[in-house]
């Protein structure tokens, strides 16, 4: 019999973290609970989760250093911050530093629901249903990434990204020939509460392409589909580039 999927809650407020697992078990999860960052961390090095919900203010360890640190470590889960804090910069820090969507406090726990569900539909749609997918090493012509370690080597040289760079680079380099629209990538990339920001990811894109790529204007890697949006070269389609005219 398959193993329900876990789910790591690391709140320090033991009626949020109480009311929440007890609608996530509802939900047939498998939960598990820890009430400072220091607990939260250690659980979220070892155990197997889809997500991982992080309040931002923490006792030994704040959210936004766990965040930072497991991804430092190369952790990927997806992780739903919680914050009481209303500052539009607030946020802007918990995504900088790698947590994938927040919810601020006082929330409903329907739209906390929703946004843990589509957290998980997310990263099936990834390609990475489990942490030994969404650590796999790619690598594709001369361009290397490493998911566990979240680096990208082109040429035998270290390219810097920033984390969503990254997380678009992979995703691309996961699905080979697929054609993805804007809104997908929104979807994927940044979460559901991003949509209509489609030059969210033309930027990203036009700045990933100016660093992975030898002529950005003419890009091999990633390609525009017009009319759709955005696709990642075959590796037939990379040879071919290789061959001399």
């Amino acid at each position: 019999m398959a193993h329900a999927a876990a789910i790591l809650i690391v709140e320090d407020d033991p009626d949020i973290a109480d009311l929440v697992e007890i609608h996530l078990s509802d939900l047939g999860y498998r939960v598990d609970t820890a009430g400072d960052g220091q607990e939260g961390l250690d659980r979220a090095r070892v155990g197997d989760y889809v997500l991982i919900i992080l309040d931002r203010m923490l006792p030994s360890m704040d959210g936004l250093e766990v965040c930072s640190t497991l991804r430092s470590e190369g952790i990927p889960t997806p992780i739903l911050m919680l914050t009481a804090k209303t500052e539009e910069m607030d946020k802007v820090l918990g995504l900088d530093v790698g947590a994938d969507d927040y919810v601020t406090k006082p929330f409903s726990i329907h739209e906390l629901l929703a946004r843990v569900k589509a957290l998980i539909r997310r990263r099936r749609l990834d390609g990475t249903d489990n942490e030994g997918d969404a650590r796999r090493d790619i690598e594709v012509g001369p361009l290397a990434i490493s998911p566990a370690k979240r680096t990208v080597v082109l040429h035998n040289e270290p390219v810097e990204l920033t984390a969503k760079e990254f997380d678009l680079l992979a995703l691309f380099a996961r699905h080979p020939g697929r054609a993805f629209s804007r809104q997908e990538l929104l979807d994927l990339v940044w979460g559901y509460q991003y949509a209509g920001y489609s030059h969210t990811v033309n930027s990203h894109i036009n700045r990933l392409r100016g660093k992975i790529e030898s002529e950005p204007e003419h890009p091999r890697f990633i390609r525009t589909v017009w009319g759709v949006g955005y696709r990642f070269a075959e590796e037939e389609e990379l040879e071919a580039d290789e061959q001399p005219a």
